[in-house]
């Protein structure tokens, strides 16, 4: 019963979204020619067996899965093979790459990252994970560090990359980062204790949380390189997006904003930049920012972080 009032709830609201927030879909088609329009893709980390007792991973890939194809989008899947090192995750992924979706690695563990582990240690991680996503036809050689976090010493970030071109690896970089993990955990926590909770509130404030620091982003991008570039968005597999990503995707494209396929935006050129900023890390567009010494006044560390969230959503009563 407690989980049938909690989908029911949900069910209710995505259709009901905030009057004056989002406007529905013109149906354009979401690879036109638009210069004048910033773009960005959809890269989403950690798909995984165990969402709680929310929702099964069969119903978060219908919702996600739906919702990419009405707009004939491409994502980065960036999977952490620990979270479906099963029989039953070869049929999660195997639904991405049916889909045409990227499949990237994105360490087994995610437990380890390159600020608090040897060099040794985080490699074999790394390479422990290729297995899993080897068998997929749309396996893509983009490896995302867990955390953003790309190594506390000169030695350990060099090694590290030094391998990945070893392995025709290139590092599948955010631009846009973000913490909807936060947003999710915090709207999982009322439910769990509330199941009749309206989670509206959460939809919302992960809309806002996402536009802003998209907007953030691609201004520093513009101030640091003096040009636009394809955007990188850095969500996450979760009960919240396989529940609001028609609603994010929508807000986006009434903010001015076009989708592109995540394997169009990862030709950009600014991807194959290599800041040498220690520690090393964070969006790419935040390391290039505070590689040129500029704009300290601007940049905080770590970029994103439930720090910067927590205060806001107390004061919501989220």
């Amino acid at each position: 019963m407690q989980r049938r009032s909690f989908l029911h709830g949900l069910l209710t609201t995505t259709v009901l979204t905030t009057a004056g927030l989002l406007r529905a879909s013109s149906g354009s088609s979401t690879h036109a020619s638009s210069p004048s329009r910033p773009q960005l893709a959809l890269t989403m980390d950690d798909p995984k067996l165990d969402l709680g007792a929310h929702m099964t991973w069969q119903e978060a890939n219908r919702r996600l899965l739906e919702a990419l194809d009405k707009r004939k989008l491409k994502a980065a899947l960036f999977v952490c093979g620990m979270r479906v090192d099963k029989p039953e995750g070869t049929n999660l992924l195997g639904d991405w790459d049916s889909a045409g979706h990227l499949l990237c690695n994105h360490s087994y563990s995610h437990k380890m990252y390159l600020q608090r582990t040897s060099y040794a240690d985080f490699a074999a991680d790394f390479l422990r994970n290729e297995p899993i996503i080897k068998p997929f036809r749309n396996v893509t050689r983009l490896f995302r560090y867990p955390f953003l976090k790309e190594g506390d010493t000169a030695e350990k970030r060099d090694q590290f990359r030094s391998l990945l071109k070893e392995h025709d690896y290139r590092v599948g970089h955010v631009t846009i980062d973000a913490s909807d993990w936060y947003v999710d955990q915090r709207m999982r926590e009322r439910l769990q204790r509330e199941p009749k909770a309206d989670p509206g509130p959460y939809r919302d404030y992960l809309i806002s949380h996402l536009l802003d620091r998209a907007q953030f982003y691609r201004q520093l991008a513009l101030d640091v390189l003096g040009h636009e570039v394809r955007h990188t968005l850095l969500v996450h597999y979760s009960v919240m997006n396989a529940l609001f990503l028609p609603d994010v995707l929508a807000a986006f494209e009434n903010a001015g904003w076009q989708w592109i396929d995540a394997a169009h935006a990862f030709h950009d050129p600014v991807f194959l930049r290599e800041p040498t900023t220690l520690p090393a890390g964070e969006s790419l567009i935040w390391a290039l920012a505070s590689e040129t010494g500029k704009f300290k006044d601007r940049l905080r560390w770590p970029g994103e972080d439930d720090v910067y969230e927590k205060p806001k959503m107390d004061a919501l009563g989220l």
